[in-house]
């Protein structure tokens, strides 16, 4: 019977599925009272760059006697695999089938993940539908933003946790244990013990209030300060400090500032200390300060002088994600541009001032215009304008207003005369969703059509003005205000959507908007009903159960605000607006106020292999490390980033190039393909000349993953050996089938082998074989070894020649054991 690791061979970045990274946690299972599988319904790039999960993972292994273990959806074709040869889904650190653990717990980010859920269950091997499921298999919860209007879904799950999870995860797990403890063996008790926990919704329960859970503090909180780094290129590859969670700015639009009020900062010492301890252990080149509105935060200044002070020598950059065209000073950008500067992105979310005083938006086109020619001043030359279509109200004049701000913005950027490289300014759309907790959730969303034509007109008149346009799949909005403000009766729909083939439907490529025509069709729902309907303002609403804090008397007086064009003040500013949420007791608005000096200028380097400055004398060092087991399924870009994570972790001081965007100085031999394994690979390093190589490679081995060792480090010669006809030797091993001896003695009596190859352009290049293989020699019926020439026009994969020469199927090559041996034996101590 095959497992996991018989079928990494055959799939695309098999990475994702190792669990080796650095920072996670693995437990004996052995003793532990409760087991949980903390399931992300979207690849491992996309769940590994959420930061809620990676809070539950360090919240929930912190207990002893409790377990969390991570799962992600596999992609398409290990899923297949998984099906083929009847292995079940299973977590990476453990690799204990989901349907093992005692709860399983799903993050609801985005609503056109949930027939991903379905996939995950299914691999798995657990029913659907929480009445299906009796105690012998895991219960499952979820939360995250989508749990505001759970209703389409609940039918899926046992219980649902509306709000900020950091406290009701660990009192969920506390009564679990003690249900367990207690020898309950009915499913209704421990429903029934979750339910009395605040913020904690249990579907089976009817006519049940829940009131959302808030974390009244940030500095109190528990937060990660070891994530886990990810392999390959998540989402977001960088160290990530949440500095607020909720807005008081109010945009009528928005869910996220409705139901994460109210606005709790953390403070600025907590953030420093957080950001040393987190650098420290996982290596990043690059922070993020995380919140709905950075550039809100009280304390963004002096915070900002500080981080770059204390990670100047390190080069670390520093970037604010969420910023607002009236929070981005001159000083601010001055700031953001000091180490790194990327592209900029400002959302005046509608092209008129009366739109934008119908959502609440709050700044002014001069605002915008100010914004952008400040960035363009210093030095930017990408600007991304962000807006909606369909908001409420929205005429054709409001399109046209689209076109003209972002056409005088192109021209004012290039009459500026300051440089002469030209701007690029792109535009992005996508079709306003009226979402639940929000006062346009009363508010019918544009039809499809209106949506298409809309995007259509708005893409013909920018591209006309020479502006670059990027725009959301008008489906895939429509079904996103289906399941944003659907009902129960839905759940029927995404079951019939998942078995017409309907996966990944957040991925442009995998979306197949007809696949989901045909579930409508067959389960006779009206899309309509759900989204261009405008509804009652006294009609029941699928969410009115679930209590955000906010008032429908506020939300509802915030609509008629939007309908006469008021604006409604900031309350960060100005008087409480009355939203219903704090009760300024427990709950209530924390903030720090700006201090006018940087909180430290302590430099963060302190313990550091080496000392680096302008006059520090620097030397050159070859590093020697093996590449075996699970590393063989690291590609080269990866190679890089996890060693260079590795260097910072360790302490390594390196050098940097010079210029406008410094680089590390380290150099990497010719990479090998993924699945290749190597006994010997090197790399080179610009180290301070007072660095001890036996330190570098002790120090660097305590930080690198599974399967990659460095056996030496010496000054390397300025004289690298570049003999002709240098030789590089395999060992080559099949799964199934066997080497033919008469094929290898037929291959060396031709007088060639000519084999053709196409480079990543597509042009084809001749090889002749008989001038790339020094010599091969068959140790057993399915093991040989094998000498390849590695001169100038001779180099040739090692399975390339096997194939051609022994007629080795194509799947038997995918599964085939390449190991690089060293050339030569490594020296017995570092220098």
């Amino acid at each position: 019977m095959k497992n996991l690791d018989d079928i990494l061979p055959l799939v695309e970045q098999p990475s994702r599925y190792l669990g080796t990274e650095t920072n996670i946690i693995k437990k004996n299972h052995h003793g532990l009272k409760l087991r949980i599988a903390l399931a992300f319904p979207d690849l491992y790039e996309i769940g590994t760059s959420h930061f809620g999960l990676q809070i539950l993972y360090n919240i929930l292994n912190s207990h002893e006697s409790i377990v969390a273990e991570r799962v992600f959806a596999p992609a398409i074709d290990l899923g297949g695999y998984l099906r083929s040869f009847n292995i079940p889904l299973m977590t990476l650190e453990s690799r204990r089938p989901l349907k093992s653990f005692d709860i399983i717990g799903f993050s609801l980010l985005y609503e056109l993940n949930y027939t991903n859920i379905l996939y995950m269950l299914d691999l798995a091997g657990i029913p659907f539908f929480a009445k299906e499921r009796d105690l012998s298999f895991p219960l499952l919860i979820a939360g995250g933003p989508c749990s505001c209007n759970p209703e389409p879904v609940a039918d899926l799950f046992d219980a649902i946790v509306v709000g900020d999870g950091e406290e009701v995860i660990m009192q969920m797990s506390q009564a679990w244990m003690e249900w367990k403890e207690g020898g309950l063996d009915d499913k209704d008790s421990i429903l029934q013990a979750w339910s009395e926990i605040n913020g904690v919704y249990i579907p089976s329960i009817k006519n049940k209030a829940v009131q959302r859970a808030i974390i009244s503090s940030l500095d109190d909180a528990p937060f990660p300060d070891t994530p886990i780094v990810p392999y390959g290129r998540p989402v977001h590859d960088r160290l990530r400090l949440e500095v607020a969670r909720g807005c008081t700015r109010g945009c009528r639009f928005c869910q996220a500032g409705m139901i994460y009020r109210p606005v709790r900062e953390r403070s600025p010492e907590n953030l420093i200390a957080l950001s040393d301890a987190s650098l420290k252990a996982t290596g990043y080149e690059d922070i993020s300060l995380l919140s709905l509105s950075t550039g809100d935060y009280g304390c963004i200044i002096p915070l900002m002088e500080s981080l770059m002070t204390r990670y100047k020598n390190q080069k670390i950059a520093v970037s604010l994600p969420s910023l607002r065209a009236d929070t981005l000073t001159p000083e601010l950008m001055q700031l953001v541009k000091t180490v790194r500067k990327t592209g900029f992105t400002i959302a005046p979310e509608a092209g008129s001032q009366r739109l934008r005083d119908v959502i609440n938006k709050n700044i002014t086109q001069d605002d915008v215009i100010k914004t952008v020619l400040d960035a363009f001043g210093l030095g930017w030359s990408s600007i991304k304008l962000y807006f909606m279509t369909g908001l409420p109200t929205e005429t054709d004049d409001d399109l046209k207003a689209i076109v003209a701000l972002a056409n005088e913005i192109s021209l004012l950027t290039k009459s500026s005369g300051k440089r002469k490289k030209r701007v690029r300014i792109n535009v992005s759309v996508s079709t306003f969703i009226p979402k639940s907790h929000t006062p346009f959730q009363w508010e019918p969303q544009i039809s499809l059509e209106k949506s298409r034509y809309n995007i259509s007109w708005l893409k013909d008149n920018l591209k006309a003005g020479g502006i670059n346009f990027k725009w959301q799949n008008p489906e895939v909005s429509l079904l996103e205000g289906l399941w944003s403000r659907g009902d129960r009766s839905l759940s029927e729909l995404l079951v019939a959507a998942y078995k017409n083939g309907c996966i990944f439907d957040g991925w442009s490529d995998k979306f197949n908007f007809n696949l989901w025509e045909k579930a409508l069709s067959d389960t006779g729902k009206d899309i309509e009903y759900y989204t261009s309907r405008k509804r009652d303002m006294d009609e029941p609403l699928p969410w009115d159960h679930i209590n955000t804090g906010i008032s429908t008397e506020f939300l509802k007086d915030e609509l008629q605000k939007a309908m006469s064009c008021r604006s409604t003040d900031d309350c960060r500013l100005k008087e409480c607006n009355n939203c219903g949420v704090c009760d300024f007791i427990n709950i209530k608005p924390k903030v720090y106020t700006s201090q006018p000096h940087a909180l430290t200028d302590n430099p963060a380097d302190k313990g550091l292999l080496g000392t680096n400055s302008d006059k520090t004398f620097h030397k050159k060092i070859m590093l020697s490390y093996s590449k075996l087991g699970p590393a063989k399924y690291f590609g080269h870009l990866e190679l890089a980033n996890i060693f260079m994570r590795a260097i910072q972790r360790a302490g390594i001081i390196v050098k940097f190039s010079e210029g406008f965007h410094p680089k590390p100085k380290i150099s990497f031999a010719d990479p090998l393909p993924i699945g290749m394994e190597s006994e010997g690979e090197s790399v080179y390093l610009m180290v301070p000349g007072n660095i001890k190589p036996m330190d570098v490679m002790n120090n660097l081995n305590r930080q690198l993953p599974e399967g990659l060792l460095v056996h030496n480090c010496v000054l390397a010669s300025s004289r690298p050996d570049r003999e002709e006809n240098n030789h590089t030797t395999y060992m080559i091993s099949l799964q199934s089938g066997s080497f033919d001896k008469k094929k290898s003695d037929y291959f060396f009596n031709l007088p060639e082998l000519i084999i053709t190859k196409k480079n990543r352009k597509g042009r084809e290049k001749k090889i002749d074989l008989k001038e790339s293989v020094s010599a091969i020699e068959i140790l057993e019926s399915s093991r040989l070894k094998m000498a390849l020439k590695t001169g100038a026009g001779k180099t040739v994969r090692p399975l390339e020649v096997i194939k051609n020469i022994f007629s080795i199927p194509d799947q038997e090559i995918k599964l085939a054991s390449v190991t690089k041996l060293r050339k030569r034996p490594m020296q017995d101590d570092p220098q």
